[in-house]
């Protein structure tokens, strides 16, 4: 269910409507308008990078995951709706809103994902992940589509976007709230308290933290795994937080098909997700997201090749079903891959791994649209080579000898 609330914001705000109201309105649509969206994103992934890890060695310590998701999910819910003040008057505190929602989203994220390993077996976690997240892409689809029926309404009345879009980040921000309350009611802190008494609290969570760092060579695979993660999450992170620029830019969407191919696609990526979920358990983490990652290829070529419609929406929903698998397949394998002990901590320094990516990713695709001076195919066709890099990174990492170094 968490899963179900938190997409809320990643599909309205990051990927479907915000994004290009941002780009056109609030900026003005001036030439540094795209790349000022993907360096806000990348400030927040910065900060994420910074306290994903220290906050997880917390949680490990004090066992309380619950109580810092509950706060994380209300600073989210509160800085979602307050997008709603965006014009181009306060484009200033529209970046920091969109920075602080980013964060907090983030925070949530890395602790959520650290619930998995308590809640399904090693040799179940791919489809339990699966579940979740194709809920997940579910709750994303209903946002979307409350607010695409509100802007539809809203174009009919005359009404222009400084008017409807704000509107549609309060019903982002009701339907996230609402939708977390039954984790917080009904989902058990499992984890034990692990701080010592006697010991400062921020002492042992730094120290913790780089006793892990330290010992990460121990954890070869994991390692391995987390660079892989932050070369191919990299295309990943382009397409969601670009996905709808891309369309409207070099396909001529509208921002009304752009909403509708964002719905399609969330269904795709709901089936993709339920589906390698099972298969995940049944061949193995390696081979599923490798499979993932060739899907991502060929997506990559169908939308440079892309100059009419069809092919482009046969590419859209390639992505769509590649992003739910390889998404929830990432989360999966770390949890196979973290020790019992420290889920919380590992599972921030995967969060810190899609940061890094959530930086570099956009900020490639908007450097490269403003050096080749708005040429979206190129960027797209860059785009590309981080999962070609991320499939070759992939071949290093052993599933098997990584579980044993995390029971071990």
């Amino acid at each position: 269910m968490y899963d179900f609330a938190n997409s809320s914001y990643t599909t309205v705000v990051v990927t479907a409507i915000f994004n290009a109201y941002f780009v056109a309105v609030v900026a003005g649509g001036a030439s540094w308008a795209t790349l000022a969206w993907t360096a806000a994103l990348a400030a927040s992934n910065l900060l994420l990078m910074a306290i994903g890890p220290v906050l997880g060695a917390y949680a490990d310590l004090r066992a309380n995951k619950k109580r810092l998701l509950l706060a994380s999910t209300v600073g989210c819910v509160a800085t979602t709706a307050s997008l709603a003040l965006a014009e181009p008057e306060t484009l200033g505190l529209t970046v920091a809103l969109l920075i602080l929602s980013s964060v907090f989203y983030g925070i949530g994220e890395n602790l959520v994902a650290a619930f998995l390993p308590e809640l399904a077996a090693g040799d179940s976690q791919g489809k339990v992940s699966g579940w979740g997240w194709s809920l997940g892409y579910l709750g994303g689809l209903l946002s979307l589509a409350i607010c695409l029926a509100y802007v539809n309404r809203a174009v009919a009345h005359g009404e222009p976007a400084r008017q409807y879009v704000p509107v549609t980040m309060l019903i982002t921000a009701a339907m996230f709230g609402f939708a977390s309350l039954p984790t917080f009611l009904l989902l058990h802190e499992r984890a034990r308290r692990q701080s010592l008494p006697g010991a400062g609290l921020s002492r042992q969570t730094f120290g913790r933290l780089l006793q892990t760092l330290h010992h990460t060579r121990h954890y070869l695979d994991l390692r391995r795994f987390l660079v892989c993660i932050v070369v191919y999450q990299s295309g990943i992170q382009a397409v969601i937080a670009l996905a709808a620029i891309y369309a409207q830019q070099a396909m001529g969407f509208s921002t009304q098909d752009a909403v509708l191919m964002i719905i399609v696609v969330n269904i795709t990526a709901a089936a993709g997700a339920f589906a390698f979920g099972y298969v995940q358990d049944r061949i193995g983490h390696v081979a599923t997201i490798a499979i993932t990652l060739a899907g991502w290829i060929l997506m990559v070529v169908l939308a440079w090749l892309a100059h009419g419609r069809g092919l482009f929406w046969v590419a859209a929903n390639i992505a769509g079903l590649c992003l739910g698998a390889s998404q929830s397949a990432a989360r999966a394998f770390v949890g196979v891959l973290s020790p019992e002990t420290r889920r919380a901590e590992f599972f921030g320094l995967w969060g810190m791994a899609v940061r890094l990516a959530s930086i570099i990713g956009p900020l490639t695709y908007g450097l490269a649209t403003w050096l080749s001076r708005g040429d979206h195919r190129l960027a797209m066709l860059v785009t590309g080579g981080y999962f070609v890099a991320g499939l070759i990174l992939l071949r290093s990492v052993d599933a098997e000898r990584g579980r044993r170094a995390a029971r071990t």
